[in-house]
Protein backbone atom coordinates (compact mmCIF):
# COMPACT_ATOMS: atom_id res chain seq x y z
CA UNK A 1 0.00 0.00 0.00
CA UNK A 2 1.11 3.56 -0.68
CA UNK A 3 2.63 5.33 2.29
CA UNK A 4 1.21 8.79 1.61
CA UNK A 5 -2.12 10.46 0.88
CA UNK A 6 -2.52 12.92 -1.98
CA UNK A 7 -4.11 16.08 -0.61
CA UNK A 8 -4.00 18.22 -3.75
CA UNK A 9 -1.90 19.85 -6.42
CA UNK A 10 -1.62 22.82 -8.75
CA UNK A 11 -0.12 21.44 -11.95
CA UNK A 12 3.45 22.19 -10.86
CA UNK A 13 3.54 20.21 -7.65
CA UNK A 14 1.51 17.66 -5.73
CA UNK A 15 1.18 17.78 -1.95
CA UNK A 16 1.12 14.43 -0.16
CA UNK A 17 0.82 13.63 3.53
CA UNK A 18 3.19 10.86 4.69
CA UNK A 19 1.25 8.29 6.72
CA UNK A 20 3.96 8.20 9.34
CA UNK A 21 3.36 11.91 10.07
CA UNK A 22 -0.42 11.61 10.47
CA UNK A 23 -0.08 10.98 14.21
CA UNK A 24 1.45 14.47 14.49
CA UNK A 25 -2.11 15.77 14.15
CA UNK A 26 -3.48 18.47 11.87
CA UNK A 27 -5.88 21.35 11.25
CA UNK A 28 -8.46 21.96 8.53
CA UNK A 29 -9.67 25.56 8.71
CA UNK A 30 -11.65 27.97 6.58
CA UNK A 31 -14.84 29.96 6.29
CA UNK A 32 -18.20 28.25 5.82
CA UNK A 33 -18.71 26.94 2.29
CA UNK A 34 -15.06 26.91 1.25
CA UNK A 35 -14.66 23.12 1.03
CA UNK A 36 -13.60 21.88 4.48
CA UNK A 37 -16.02 18.92 4.45
CA UNK A 38 -14.76 17.67 1.07
CA UNK A 39 -11.17 17.97 2.29
CA UNK A 40 -12.09 15.93 5.36
CA UNK A 41 -13.79 13.37 3.09
CA UNK A 42 -10.73 13.06 0.83
CA UNK A 43 -8.41 12.58 3.79
CA UNK A 44 -10.72 10.04 5.47
CA UNK A 45 -10.87 8.07 2.21
CA UNK A 46 -7.10 8.18 1.90
CA UNK A 47 -6.53 6.81 5.38
CA UNK A 48 -9.19 4.11 4.98
CA UNK A 49 -7.75 2.95 1.63
CA UNK A 50 -4.39 2.50 3.34
CA UNK A 51 -5.75 0.40 6.18
CA UNK A 52 -6.13 3.12 8.81
CA UNK A 53 -9.46 3.18 10.71
CA UNK A 54 -11.08 6.61 10.91
CA UNK A 55 -13.51 8.24 13.33
CA UNK A 56 -15.16 11.42 12.05
CA UNK A 57 -17.96 13.71 13.16
CA UNK A 58 -20.60 14.33 10.50
CA UNK A 59 -21.53 17.80 11.71
CA UNK A 60 -24.01 18.74 8.97
CA UNK A 61 -25.14 15.29 7.83
CA UNK A 62 -23.45 15.55 4.42
CA UNK A 63 -20.40 13.37 5.10
CA UNK A 64 -22.31 10.08 5.08
CA UNK A 65 -21.91 9.91 1.28
CA UNK A 66 -18.41 8.55 1.94
CA UNK A 67 -20.12 5.15 2.23
CA UNK A 68 -21.33 5.22 -1.40
CA UNK A 69 -19.55 5.49 -4.73
CA UNK A 70 -19.40 8.93 -6.29
CA UNK A 71 -20.69 9.79 -9.73
CA UNK A 72 -18.90 11.21 -12.79
CA UNK A 73 -18.60 14.98 -12.94
CA UNK A 74 -16.57 17.41 -15.09
CA UNK A 75 -15.05 19.02 -11.98
CA UNK A 76 -13.73 15.65 -10.86
CA UNK A 77 -12.14 15.12 -14.28
CA UNK A 78 -10.58 18.59 -14.19
CA UNK A 79 -9.04 18.03 -10.77
CA UNK A 80 -7.76 14.58 -11.72
CA UNK A 81 -5.98 16.02 -14.74
CA UNK A 82 -4.60 19.01 -12.82
CA UNK A 83 -3.20 16.93 -9.97
CA UNK A 84 -2.21 13.90 -12.05
CA UNK A 85 -4.37 11.25 -10.38
CA UNK A 86 -4.11 8.07 -12.43
CA UNK A 87 -5.55 5.64 -9.87
CA UNK A 88 -8.71 7.58 -8.97
CA UNK A 89 -11.77 5.27 -8.83
CA UNK A 90 -15.39 6.07 -8.04
CA UNK A 91 -16.09 3.89 -4.99
CA UNK A 92 -17.34 4.08 -1.45
CA UNK A 93 -15.60 3.20 1.80
CA UNK A 94 -16.57 0.68 4.48
CA UNK A 95 -18.55 2.79 6.93
CA UNK A 96 -20.25 2.42 10.30
CA UNK A 97 -22.95 4.90 11.29
CA UNK A 98 -23.21 6.02 14.93
CA UNK A 99 -25.57 8.37 16.76
CA UNK A 100 -25.63 9.37 20.43
CA UNK A 101 -29.44 9.40 20.26
CA UNK A 102 -29.62 6.07 18.43
CA UNK A 103 -31.84 7.50 15.69
CA UNK A 104 -29.56 7.69 12.63
CA UNK A 105 -26.99 5.11 13.61
CA UNK A 106 -25.95 2.65 16.28
CA UNK A 107 -26.21 4.15 19.77
CA UNK A 108 -23.06 5.50 21.38
CA UNK A 109 -22.98 5.05 25.14
CA UNK A 110 -20.57 5.31 27.99
CA UNK A 111 -20.99 5.04 31.73
CA UNK A 112 -20.95 7.87 34.24
CA UNK A 113 -17.97 6.23 35.93
CA UNK A 114 -16.07 6.11 32.68
CA UNK A 115 -16.70 9.77 31.92
CA UNK A 116 -15.33 10.88 35.28
CA UNK A 117 -15.95 13.98 37.42
CA UNK A 118 -13.98 16.48 35.33
CA UNK A 119 -15.80 15.99 32.04
CA UNK A 120 -19.14 15.50 33.77
CA UNK A 121 -18.69 18.78 35.63
CA UNK A 122 -17.93 20.47 32.31
CA UNK A 123 -21.06 18.97 30.77
CA UNK A 124 -23.16 20.24 33.68
CA UNK A 125 -21.36 23.62 33.78
CA UNK A 126 -20.75 23.29 37.52
CA UNK A 127 -19.01 25.88 39.64
CA UNK A 128 -16.02 25.08 41.84
CA UNK A 129 -18.08 24.06 44.88
CA UNK A 130 -20.39 21.85 42.85
CA UNK A 131 -17.41 20.27 41.09
CA UNK A 132 -15.98 19.42 44.50
CA UNK A 133 -19.22 17.63 45.38
CA UNK A 134 -19.02 15.73 42.09
CA UNK A 135 -15.54 14.57 43.04
CA UNK A 136 -16.85 13.52 46.45
CA UNK A 137 -19.67 11.65 44.72
CA UNK A 138 -17.23 9.56 42.71
CA UNK A 139 -15.11 8.96 45.83
CA UNK A 140 -18.15 7.70 47.75
CA UNK A 141 -19.06 5.44 44.83
CA UNK A 142 -15.61 3.94 44.84
CA UNK A 143 -15.46 3.50 48.60
CA UNK A 144 -18.94 1.99 48.76
CA UNK A 145 -18.45 -0.26 45.72
CA UNK A 146 -21.27 1.42 43.78
CA UNK A 147 -21.32 1.32 39.99
CA UNK A 148 -22.29 4.61 38.35
CA UNK A 149 -23.59 3.49 34.98
CA UNK A 150 -26.33 5.96 34.09
CA UNK A 151 -27.83 9.22 35.29
CA UNK A 152 -30.31 7.57 37.65
CA UNK A 153 -27.33 6.01 39.45
CA UNK A 154 -25.78 9.44 39.83
CA UNK A 155 -29.03 11.02 41.00
CA UNK A 156 -29.56 8.25 43.57
CA UNK A 157 -26.05 8.64 44.95
CA UNK A 158 -26.41 12.42 45.20
CA UNK A 159 -29.67 11.95 47.12
CA UNK A 160 -27.94 9.45 49.41
CA UNK A 161 -25.10 11.90 50.07
CA UNK A 162 -27.51 14.73 50.82
CA UNK A 163 -29.49 12.56 53.25
CA UNK A 164 -26.30 11.38 54.99
CA UNK A 165 -24.31 14.62 54.78
CA UNK A 166 -23.59 14.73 58.51
CA UNK A 167 -22.12 11.22 58.47
CA UNK A 168 -20.08 11.81 55.31
CA UNK A 169 -18.79 15.27 56.23
CA UNK A 170 -15.80 14.09 58.26
CA UNK A 171 -14.34 12.09 55.37
CA UNK A 172 -15.57 13.90 52.24
CA UNK A 173 -16.05 17.46 53.42
CA UNK A 174 -19.15 19.60 53.57
CA UNK A 175 -21.97 18.42 51.30
CA UNK A 176 -24.34 21.33 50.87
CA UNK A 177 -27.96 20.44 50.22
CA UNK A 178 -28.26 23.56 48.05
CA UNK A 179 -25.32 22.49 45.85
CA UNK A 180 -26.63 18.94 45.55
CA UNK A 181 -30.02 20.37 44.60
CA UNK A 182 -28.43 22.54 41.89
CA UNK A 183 -26.66 19.50 40.42
CA UNK A 184 -29.88 17.49 40.51
CA UNK A 185 -31.73 20.23 38.61
CA UNK A 186 -29.06 20.30 35.90
CA UNK A 187 -29.25 16.54 35.58
CA UNK A 188 -33.00 16.89 35.15
CA UNK A 189 -32.47 19.35 32.28
CA UNK A 190 -30.09 16.89 30.59
CA UNK A 191 -32.64 14.11 30.91
CA UNK A 192 -35.30 16.30 29.31
CA UNK A 193 -32.91 16.90 26.39
CA UNK A 194 -32.46 13.16 25.92
CA UNK A 195 -28.86 13.22 27.08
CA UNK A 196 -29.55 10.32 29.47
CA UNK A 197 -29.43 7.99 26.44
CA UNK A 198 -25.69 8.60 26.20
CA UNK A 199 -25.11 7.07 29.63
CA UNK A 200 -25.52 3.37 30.24
CA UNK A 201 -24.61 -0.02 28.85
CA UNK A 202 -23.54 -1.60 26.62
CA UNK A 203 -20.81 1.02 26.52
CA UNK A 204 -18.96 1.62 23.26
CA UNK A 205 -15.82 -0.52 22.96
CA UNK A 206 -12.89 1.35 21.44
CA UNK A 207 -12.00 -1.74 19.42
CA UNK A 208 -15.22 -1.24 17.44
CA UNK A 209 -13.86 2.11 16.23
CA UNK A 210 -10.64 0.49 15.04
CA UNK A 211 -11.96 -2.04 12.53
CA UNK A 212 -10.74 -3.15 9.11
CA UNK A 213 -12.81 -4.90 6.48
CA UNK A 214 -11.96 -8.19 4.76
CA UNK A 215 -9.88 -6.29 2.16
CA UNK A 216 -7.71 -4.69 4.82
CA UNK A 217 -9.26 -1.24 4.36
CA UNK A 218 -9.86 0.84 7.45
CA UNK A 219 -13.50 1.30 8.45
CA UNK A 220 -14.77 4.88 8.71
CA UNK A 221 -16.94 5.40 11.81
CA UNK A 222 -19.23 8.40 11.35
CA UNK A 223 -20.86 10.02 14.37
CA UNK A 224 -24.01 11.87 13.34
CA UNK A 225 -23.57 15.34 14.81
CA UNK A 226 -26.44 17.26 13.25
CA UNK A 227 -28.93 16.89 16.11
CA UNK A 228 -26.21 16.61 18.73
CA UNK A 229 -24.63 19.95 17.83
CA UNK A 230 -27.99 21.65 17.41
CA UNK A 231 -29.64 20.50 20.63
CA UNK A 232 -26.78 19.75 23.02
CA UNK A 233 -23.39 21.21 22.09
CA UNK A 234 -22.24 20.67 25.68
CA UNK A 235 -22.83 16.93 25.30
CA UNK A 236 -20.88 17.00 22.02
CA UNK A 237 -17.94 18.55 23.85
CA UNK A 238 -18.20 15.99 26.65
CA UNK A 239 -18.44 13.14 24.14
CA UNK A 240 -15.28 14.23 22.32
CA UNK A 241 -13.37 14.79 25.55
CA UNK A 242 -14.45 11.38 26.79
CA UNK A 243 -13.29 9.72 23.56
CA UNK A 244 -9.90 11.40 23.74
CA UNK A 245 -9.56 10.42 27.38
CA UNK A 246 -10.50 6.79 26.71
CA UNK A 247 -8.06 6.47 23.82
CA UNK A 248 -5.29 8.01 25.87
CA UNK A 249 -5.91 5.83 28.91
CA UNK A 250 -6.64 2.49 27.23
CA UNK A 251 -4.32 2.23 24.23
CA UNK A 252 -0.80 0.95 24.90
CA UNK A 253 2.32 2.84 23.89
CA UNK A 254 3.30 2.24 20.27
CA UNK A 255 6.09 4.71 19.53
CA UNK A 256 6.60 6.01 16.00
CA UNK A 257 4.61 3.87 13.57
CA UNK A 258 4.63 3.73 9.78
CA UNK A 259 0.90 4.48 9.90
CA UNK A 260 -1.41 5.52 12.75
CA UNK A 261 -3.70 3.04 14.47
CA UNK A 262 -6.61 5.46 14.31
CA UNK A 263 -7.28 8.94 12.94
CA UNK A 264 -9.93 11.25 14.42
CA UNK A 265 -11.56 14.19 12.64
CA UNK A 266 -13.29 16.49 15.13
CA UNK A 267 -15.52 19.04 13.41
CA UNK A 268 -16.69 22.25 15.09
CA UNK A 269 -13.50 22.00 17.12
CA UNK A 270 -14.02 25.40 18.74
CA UNK A 271 -16.62 23.72 20.99
CA UNK A 272 -13.90 21.46 22.35
CA UNK A 273 -12.15 24.40 24.00
CA UNK A 274 -14.88 26.95 24.73
CA UNK A 275 -15.51 27.77 28.39
CA UNK A 276 -13.18 25.05 29.64
CA UNK A 277 -11.50 25.45 33.03
CA UNK A 278 -7.82 26.23 32.57
CA UNK A 279 -6.87 23.04 34.37
CA UNK A 280 -8.87 20.90 31.93
CA UNK A 281 -7.53 22.82 28.93
CA UNK A 282 -3.99 22.09 30.11
CA UNK A 283 -4.85 18.40 30.37
CA UNK A 284 -6.22 18.37 26.82
CA UNK A 285 -3.01 19.93 25.58
CA UNK A 286 -1.09 17.19 27.36
CA UNK A 287 -3.29 14.52 25.76
CA UNK A 288 -2.57 15.96 22.29
CA UNK A 289 1.14 15.89 23.03
CA UNK A 290 1.25 12.34 24.36
CA UNK A 291 -1.45 10.50 22.44
CA UNK A 292 0.59 10.41 19.25
CA UNK A 293 2.81 7.84 20.98
CA UNK A 294 -0.32 5.67 21.17
CA UNK A 295 -0.61 5.81 17.38
CA UNK A 296 -3.58 8.21 17.26
CA UNK A 297 -3.76 11.19 14.91
CA UNK A 298 -6.22 14.02 15.57
CA UNK A 299 -7.37 16.50 12.92
CA UNK A 300 -9.37 19.49 14.11
CA UNK A 301 -11.87 21.10 11.74
CA UNK A 302 -12.93 24.67 12.45
CA UNK A 303 -13.33 28.08 10.84
CA UNK A 304 -10.24 29.77 12.22
CA UNK A 305 -6.95 28.60 13.74
CA UNK A 306 -7.66 31.10 16.52
CA UNK A 307 -10.43 28.79 17.73
CA UNK A 308 -7.69 26.47 19.00
CA UNK A 309 -5.53 27.29 22.06
CA UNK A 310 -1.91 28.10 21.25
CA UNK A 311 -0.65 25.14 23.28
CA UNK A 312 -2.66 22.77 21.07
CA UNK A 313 -2.21 24.69 17.81
CA UNK A 314 1.55 24.33 18.07
CA UNK A 315 1.16 20.53 18.00
CA UNK A 316 -0.82 20.38 14.73
CA UNK A 317 1.71 19.41 12.07
CA UNK A 318 -0.52 19.30 8.97
CA UNK A 319 -2.24 22.55 7.99
CA UNK A 320 -4.98 22.88 5.38
CA UNK A 321 -6.16 26.49 5.25
CA UNK A 322 -9.17 27.23 3.07
CA UNK A 323 -10.34 30.72 2.22
CA UNK A 324 -10.99 33.37 4.84
CA UNK A 325 -12.70 36.70 4.28
CA UNK A 326 -11.52 40.00 5.76
CA UNK A 327 -14.39 42.42 6.31
CA UNK A 328 -12.99 44.28 9.30
CA UNK A 329 -9.57 45.39 10.57
CA UNK A 330 -9.77 42.58 13.10
CA UNK A 331 -10.31 40.05 10.28
CA UNK A 332 -7.32 41.46 8.41
CA UNK A 333 -5.14 41.21 11.52
CA UNK A 334 -6.25 37.61 11.99
CA UNK A 335 -5.32 36.71 8.41
CA UNK A 336 -1.90 38.31 8.79
CA UNK A 337 -1.26 36.34 11.98
CA UNK A 338 -2.31 33.09 10.27
CA UNK A 339 0.00 33.82 7.34
CA UNK A 340 2.86 34.58 9.71
CA UNK A 341 2.57 31.08 11.16
CA UNK A 342 3.18 29.35 7.82
CA UNK A 343 6.52 28.49 6.28
CA UNK A 344 6.69 30.49 3.04
CA UNK A 345 9.81 29.65 1.02
CA UNK A 346 8.17 30.58 -2.28
CA UNK A 347 7.49 34.20 -1.36
CA UNK A 348 3.70 33.98 -1.72
CA UNK A 349 1.61 36.95 -0.65
CA UNK A 350 -0.18 34.74 1.83
CA UNK A 351 -2.62 37.33 3.28
CA UNK A 352 -3.83 38.04 -0.25
CA UNK A 353 -3.77 34.40 -1.40
CA UNK A 354 -5.85 33.14 1.55
CA UNK A 355 -8.57 35.66 0.68
CA UNK A 356 -8.52 34.85 -3.04
CA UNK A 357 -8.79 31.07 -2.68
CA UNK A 358 -11.81 29.57 -4.43
CA UNK A 359 -14.04 26.75 -3.22
CA UNK A 360 -12.00 23.56 -3.07
CA UNK A 361 -8.68 25.40 -2.98
CA UNK A 362 -6.40 25.66 0.03
CA UNK A 363 -3.00 26.58 1.38
CA UNK A 364 -1.42 23.30 2.49
CA UNK A 365 1.64 22.46 4.54
CA UNK A 366 2.54 18.99 5.82
CA UNK A 367 5.40 17.41 7.74
CA UNK A 368 7.98 15.66 5.60
CA UNK A 369 9.45 12.27 6.49
CA UNK A 370 11.82 13.95 8.94
CA UNK A 371 9.00 15.79 10.70
CA UNK A 372 9.91 19.21 9.23
CA UNK A 373 7.05 21.44 7.98
CA UNK A 374 7.06 21.85 4.21
CA UNK A 375 6.71 25.23 2.58
CA UNK A 376 3.07 26.17 2.14
CA UNK A 377 1.59 25.58 -1.32
CA UNK A 378 -1.62 26.89 -2.87
CA UNK A 379 -3.36 23.83 -4.32
CA UNK A 380 -6.65 22.47 -5.57
CA UNK A 381 -7.86 19.75 -3.21
CA UNK A 382 -8.03 16.26 -4.69
CA UNK A 383 -11.53 15.05 -5.65
CA UNK A 384 -13.18 12.38 -3.48
CA UNK A 385 -13.89 8.93 -4.87
CA UNK A 386 -17.08 8.61 -2.84
CA UNK A 387 -20.33 10.52 -3.12
CA UNK A 388 -20.41 14.22 -2.29
CA UNK A 389 -23.57 14.67 -0.24
CA UNK A 390 -25.54 12.62 2.27
CA UNK A 391 -26.98 9.13 2.11
CA UNK A 392 -30.74 8.93 1.67
CA UNK A 393 -32.66 7.80 4.75
CA UNK A 394 -33.44 4.44 3.12
CA UNK A 395 -29.74 3.90 2.32
CA UNK A 396 -28.78 4.80 5.85
CA UNK A 397 -31.31 2.36 7.33
CA UNK A 398 -30.16 -0.44 5.01
CA UNK A 399 -26.55 0.04 6.03
CA UNK A 400 -27.52 0.07 9.67
CA UNK A 401 -29.39 -3.23 9.37
CA UNK A 402 -26.53 -4.87 7.47
CA UNK A 403 -23.85 -3.48 9.76
CA UNK A 404 -21.62 -5.91 11.70
CA UNK A 405 -22.59 -3.88 14.78
CA UNK A 406 -26.32 -4.55 14.30
CA UNK A 407 -27.80 -5.77 17.58
CA UNK A 408 -24.65 -5.19 19.60
CA UNK A 409 -25.53 -1.74 20.90
CA UNK A 410 -29.12 -1.24 19.78
CA UNK A 411 -30.76 -2.32 23.05
CA UNK A 412 -29.76 -0.87 26.44
CA UNK A 413 -28.88 -3.17 29.33
CA UNK A 414 -29.76 -2.09 32.87
CA UNK A 415 -27.79 -4.28 35.26
CA UNK A 416 -27.53 -3.85 39.01
CA UNK A 417 -25.71 -0.65 39.86
CA UNK A 418 -25.83 2.23 42.34
CA UNK A 419 -29.54 2.94 41.81
CA UNK A 420 -30.59 -0.63 42.61
CA UNK A 421 -28.09 -1.10 45.45
CA UNK A 422 -29.03 2.17 47.14
CA UNK A 423 -32.71 1.37 46.72
CA UNK A 424 -32.11 -2.06 48.27
CA UNK A 425 -30.22 -0.47 51.14
CA UNK A 426 -33.00 2.06 51.63
CA UNK A 427 -35.62 -0.71 51.65
CA UNK A 428 -33.58 -2.72 54.15
CA UNK A 429 -33.10 0.37 56.31
CA UNK A 430 -36.83 1.11 56.11
CA UNK A 431 -37.67 -2.49 57.09
CA UNK A 432 -35.28 -2.34 60.03
CA UNK A 433 -36.68 1.02 61.07
CA UNK A 434 -40.23 -0.34 60.85
CA UNK A 435 -39.30 -3.40 62.91
CA UNK A 436 -37.52 -1.22 65.47
CA UNK A 437 -40.57 1.06 65.63
CA UNK A 438 -42.87 -1.93 66.17
CA UNK A 439 -40.60 -3.32 68.88
CA UNK A 440 -40.45 0.08 70.57
CA UNK A 441 -44.22 0.46 70.36
CA UNK A 442 -44.68 -3.00 71.90
CA UNK A 443 -42.20 -2.16 74.66
CA UNK A 444 -43.98 1.15 75.27
CA UNK A 445 -47.35 -0.61 75.50
CA UNK A 446 -45.96 -3.15 77.92
CA UNK A 447 -44.45 -0.40 80.05
CA UNK A 448 -47.73 1.52 80.05
CA UNK A 449 -49.67 -1.61 81.00
CA UNK A 450 -47.31 -2.33 83.87
CA UNK A 451 -47.55 1.26 85.05
CA UNK A 452 -51.34 1.12 84.86
CA UNK A 453 -51.40 -2.13 86.83
CA UNK A 454 -49.14 -0.57 89.42
CA UNK A 455 -51.47 2.43 89.75
CA UNK A 456 -54.60 0.29 89.98
CA UNK A 457 -53.31 -2.12 92.64
CA UNK A 458 -53.60 0.11 95.82
CA UNK A 459 -56.96 1.57 94.78
CA UNK A 460 -58.67 -1.69 94.04
CA UNK A 461 -60.49 -2.03 97.47
CA UNK A 462 -61.84 1.50 97.47
CA UNK A 463 -63.06 0.90 94.04
CA UNK A 464 -64.81 -2.30 95.20
CA UNK A 465 -66.48 -0.55 98.16
CA UNK A 466 -67.70 2.12 95.86
CA UNK A 467 -69.00 -0.50 93.55
CA UNK A 468 -70.85 -2.23 96.38
CA UNK A 469 -72.43 1.06 97.44
CA UNK A 470 -73.33 1.80 93.89
CA UNK A 471 -74.74 -1.69 93.55
CA UNK A 472 -76.77 -1.21 96.75
CA UNK A 473 -78.14 2.10 95.53
CA UNK A 474 -78.91 0.68 92.12
CA UNK A 475 -80.59 -2.31 93.74
CA UNK A 476 -82.62 -0.02 95.97
CA UNK A 477 -83.63 2.14 93.05
CA UNK A 478 -84.58 -0.90 91.05
CA UNK A 479 -86.64 -2.13 94.00
CA UNK A 480 -88.32 1.23 94.37
CA UNK A 481 -89.00 1.31 90.70
CA UNK A 482 -90.47 -2.12 90.76
CA UNK A 483 -92.58 -1.22 93.82
CA UNK A 484 -93.80 1.96 92.23
CA UNK A 485 -94.51 0.15 89.08
CA UNK A 486 -96.39 -2.55 90.86
CA UNK A 487 -98.36 -0.11 92.73
CA UNK A 488 -99.28 1.83 89.74
CA UNK A 489 -100.27 -1.14 87.83
CA UNK A 490 -101.83 -2.79 90.57
CA UNK A 491 -103.70 0.36 91.81
CA UNK A 492 -105.16 1.03 88.46
CA UNK A 493 -105.96 -2.51 87.85
CA UNK A 494 -107.02 -3.08 91.33
CA UNK A 495 -109.45 -0.27 91.22
CA UNK A 496 -110.61 -1.37 87.79
CA UNK A 497 -110.33 -5.01 88.75
CA UNK A 498 -111.48 -4.68 92.22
Amino acid sequence: MAQSIVLGGNGDQRVELPLGMAARHGLIAGATGTGKTVTLQVMAEGFARRGVPVFAVDAKGDLSGVAAAGGPHPEIDRRKALIGLDDHQLRGCPTLLWDVFGERGHPVRTTVSDMGPDILSTLLDLNETQTGIMYACFAVADDEGLLLLDLKDLRSLLAFMSANAATLRERYGNISAASVGAIQRRLLVLEQQGVDRFFGEPALALADLMQRDFSGHGVISLLDGEKLLRESPALYTACMLWLLSELFEELPEAGDLDAPRLVLFIDEAHLLFSNLPRQLEDRISQVFRLIRSKGVGIFLVTQSPKDVPEAVLGQLGTRVQHALRAYTPRDQALIRSIAAGMRNDHGLDLPRVVQDLGVGEALVSVLDDDGVPTSVAAVTVAPPESRIGPLADAERETRRRQSPMAGRYDHPVDRESAFELLRERAEQAAALAERAAEEKAAADREARDKAADARRAPRQRASNRQSMAEAFMKSTLRSVGRSLGSRLVRGLLGSLVK
